[in-house]
């Protein structure tokens, strides 16, 4: 029987040409201990780094992704590796392609390449896709720059986590002040990331790989990429959608009705994202977050390669769930379901690349 294990990030990622990814605090342990206990209570058979693990401590349940982290899980008899974790070229994982050793997760060259806002958009735009006008800003040239642009806009980090650093402004005043708190930052790198505002709906566009699926009780083969059901956000603090770490996503987010989804502007929001995850040869799931214009056209302005996959079984988490999970339990799946589903979707380590 193949044994399972649950990576998490143990360390910030390396910087890229000066652009650093904030790491977010306990590296994912939590949702991945609530992907390792929803699996072992759904009967997989789970390895894990404690004889007697306690259900509250998440360090429990997962494996840090280093080199002796990943030993460690393969001498305890796992044959899956659930990546939960932030891959890059060079990453530990890559070690051991090739291998039999069977995955969950992206491949590491280009979960590291589309974590960068700048060279995603590109791409997308690049094969017609809609993404919002877009400027990178350094420290040389934010100044001259700021007083040129349309606003509002909205100023990120171009590889960052989540809502984290990012902020709306109205004026070249304000953008000036958060631009320079973000480049005085070491959390972030040598550049900024700034955007058009969108002020119509938000949405959040979870994509699957092609694959067989059991979908209420019935084989279903999907021979390409293919998106849940779209959640929309609500109540956002200054325009941005808030972390879900400070407000939980059962408060803020909603799936859209069958006869909402079925609006030509939202339809084809859910092809552009298809064919996103197309385009970034995506190996899992992956998020998409949208904005409409005035207008009512959606924009692709956030492509997340490894979502958040945080779960509500463990008893102190009721209250937790991710977008995507929100999203699967439109077509009946619960959070276990979503589990047993993405772990159909394994690959083999053959080449890291």
């Amino acid at each position: 029987m193949p044994k399972l294990a649950v990576l998490y990030q143990s360390s910030p990622p390396p910087p890229v040409d000066g652009i650093s990814k904030p790491m977010k605090p306990g590296g994912y342990a939590d949702s991945g201990a609530d992907i390792a206990f929803s699996l072992q209570q759904a009967g997989v058979e789970v390895v894990l780094p404690v004889s007697a693990p306690r259900q509250q401590q998440d360090t429990d349940w997962v494996f840090p992704d280093t080199a002796a982290g990943i030993e460690s899980a393969l001498q305890r008899g796992a044959t899956i590796l659930w990546l939960n974790t932030v891959l890059y070229a060079g990453h530990a994982i890559e070690a051991f392609f090739p291998s039999s050793l069977e995955l969950v997760g992206q491949l590491p060259l280009r979960a590291g390449q589309f974590d960068d806002k700048l060279l995603t958009n590109d791409l997308l735009r690049n094969h017609g896709l809609p993404v919002p006008d877009y400027h990178i800003l350094s420290q040389d040239n934010y100044t001259e720059r700021l007083p040129t642009l349309t606003y509002p806009i909205v100023v990120k980090p171009v590889r960052g986590r989540g809502s984290q650093g990012v902020t709306k402004v109205d004026d070249a005043e304000q953008a000036g002040l958060v631009v320079r708190k973000l480049l005085e930052s070491a959390e972030y790198g040598d550049k900024v990331y700034t955007e058009r505002f969108l002020d119509g709906q938000e949405i959040t566009v979870s994509v699957l790989p092609p694959g067989t699926y059991n979908i209420r009780g019935q084989e279903v083969t999907q021979p390409s990429y293919w998106c849940l059901p779209p959640v929309v956000r609500f109540n956002h603090d200054g325009g941005i959608a808030p972390y879900n770490g400070s407000v939980a996503v059962i408060h803020n987010s909603r799936v859209l009705s069958a006869d909402e989804a079925a609006s030509p502007a939202l339809q084809s929001a859910l092809q552009a994202c298809a064919k996103a995850a197309h385009l970034v040869g995506a190996k899992a799931v992956i998020r998409i977050d949208c904005r409409a214009d005035a207008a009512g056209n959606y924009f692709l302005f956030d492509l997340n390669m490894k979502p958040n996959m945080t779960g509500n079984q463990r008893l102190h988490r009721q209250d937790q769930q991710s977008l995507t999970g929100l999203a699967a339990r439109e077509i009946g799946w619960s959070y276990q379901d979503l589990l047993l589903n993405l772990l159909g979707q394994r690959w083999k380590a053959q080449a890291a690349s």
